[in-house]
């Protein structure tokens, strides 16, 4: 018991979803610290997709720029306490193993295999839990990720390659652990299901409130037609689940690189839409779920982000296309690369199913350009500096006419595909049996995994009630 009352505990998953439900007292002072001591601990309490005010951290795209009907709403993370909404994954994640005494800050070093924002988010939630945490990260993600890693405390491991490369960490996690299995403790984001939960019942169900709040004030028609999501750990499209219950006819669809299109053509390569496209079938991604996948390309995701961050685009944007200077902004302060990629596979959503004004399509900024800067630096190194007519032709190429290429439906031959590609990294690699993948073709293991929330939230609450 004496070990179980130094743990630092946080919010339940009904309190992420509604912050209101908090302590009033825990709720303010987490509040007070957001920009007093942003790494105060009692900042786990501000994990939420709401704003202090109870508004939903989302905001609809000026049509002028997606240049489709139907609305395309963004829910962007730049407001998390790290900055990126994998703060709640790996929060989640971490709080169920305390839970079930699986680690202990006493004992354990949390390891975070990552390409970037999961291993930001358990650099700050292990250290702020007070575990000795270390990550592994590949050397070629921006420097900005392993500044803010050290920033928040936790010790860095840079292995080769870059965001494709995740057998690489794979293989570094491996060999921690079999140099002291009794203290390294992985906390595989790609593996465990805290991840699936928090973006399940967290995003999903606060996507769904959204879409009801839309319908008030003349957006859509409360149900949210299809949620765009890049597949990286595969945490984020787990909201579409939800979204699915709600919905059966809502559609699902997953994104991931032209330069490493993994379950599109079994395909591999390095890419640098940083967050997506790890080159293998994550163990948490319901495949089965998924309506459509379509691909994307990385310097359009890159080029676009300088379009929506530099000055030459705000002028273009605001004065040939008559966006809103305030708008402007907001994309400006809450777009990073892989948010460009998840609203070009909206786009390309909205034009392949036909959607129109009232079919709401929802999808993720999963982080900021605090993060890119080095990225953008580099791209107008190579590319030359964007001026206006550059802008203009960017607008129009990648977003205006985003094509309709790099596309395949969900049939059931593609959904078999797509499972039988865990075979080899989680069979063959990482030690799962036959018997455990098969079991993830059926819906009751999925709703066993969904219905935890409840076990999990209630043991939560009895710990802190002691």
């Amino acid at each position: 018991m004496a070990k179980k009352s130094k743990l630092v505990l946080g919010p339940t998953f009904e309190e992420m979803l509604h912050p209101d439900k908090i302590d009033p007292q825990v709720r303010q002072r987490a509040l007070e610290m957001r920009s007093k001591d942003p790494l105060d601990p009692i900042n786990l309490y501000n994990i939420t997709w709401r704003s202090p005010e109870g508004k939903v951290y989302a905001y609809v795209l000026p049509k002028q720029l997606t240049n489709v009907e139907a609305p395309i709403v963004v829910l962007y993370s730049k407001d998390f306490p790290t900055g990126s909404h994998k703060v709640g994954a790996t929060y989640s994640v971490l709080i169920e193993k305390e839970l079930f005494g699986e680690v202990d800050p006493a004992i354990h070093t949390l390891v975070w295999p990552s390409t970037g924002n999961y291993g930001i988010g358990g650099a700050y939630v292990g250290c702020r839990m007070g575990f000795d945490s270390v990550v592994i990260l590949p050397a070629e993600m921006s420097k900005e990720r392993f500044e803010i890693i050290r920033r928040y405390g936790a010790r860095v491991i840079a292995t080769p390659g870059c965001e494709s490369n995740v057998k690489e960490i794979y293989d570094k996690c491996k060999e921690l652990k079999a140099a002291d299995p009794e203290r390294i403790r992985i906390l595989n984001q790609f593996e465990v299901f805290g991840n699936y939960r928090f973006h399940y019942y967290v995003t999903g169900n606060t996507i769904a409130e959204l879409a009801a709040e839309l319908q008030q004030q003349g957006i859509g028609n409360g149900k949210v037609a299809a949620y765009v999501s890049a597949m990286g750990s595969a945490g984020t499209i787990a909201a579409g689940d939800r979204l699915k219950q709600i919905w059966p006819e809502h559609k699902i669809v997953g994104l991931e690189p032209i330069q490493c299109p993994t379950l599109f053509c079994n395909g591999y390569g390095a890419h640098d839409i940083q967050g997506i496209g790890d080159k293998h079938v994550t163990w948490i991604h319901n495949v089965w779920n998924m309506d459509a996948l379509m691909c994307i390309d990385d310097l359009e995701c890159k080029k676009g982000l300088q379009l929506l961050t530099e000055v030459a685009g705000w002028r273009v944007l605001t004065q040939d296309y008559g966006i809103p200077e305030e708008k402007v902004r907001l994309m400006a302060q809450t777009f990073g690369i892989s948010g460009v990629c998840n609203v070009l596979g909206a786009i390309k959503t909205a034009k392949f199913y036909g959607f129109g004004k009232d079919d709401v399509i929802v999808t993720i900024l999963t982080d900021a350009i605090d993060r890119y800067h080095s990225v953008m630096a580099q791209l107008t190194a190579t590319y030359g500096k964007m001026d206006e007519t550059e802008a203009k032709v960017r607008l129009v190429s990648i977003f205006h006419n985003q094509k309709l290429d790099w596309i395949m439906e969900g049939t059931r031959e593609a959904r078999t595909r797509w499972h039988n590609l865990k075979y080899y990294t989680w069979v063959e690699q990482q030690g799962k049996t036959v018997e455990e993948l098969n079991a993830q073709r059926h819906p009751e293991f999925w709703l066993a995994e969904q219905a935890r929330i409840a076990e999990i939230d209630a043991k939560l609450r009895a710990l802190r009630g002691k």
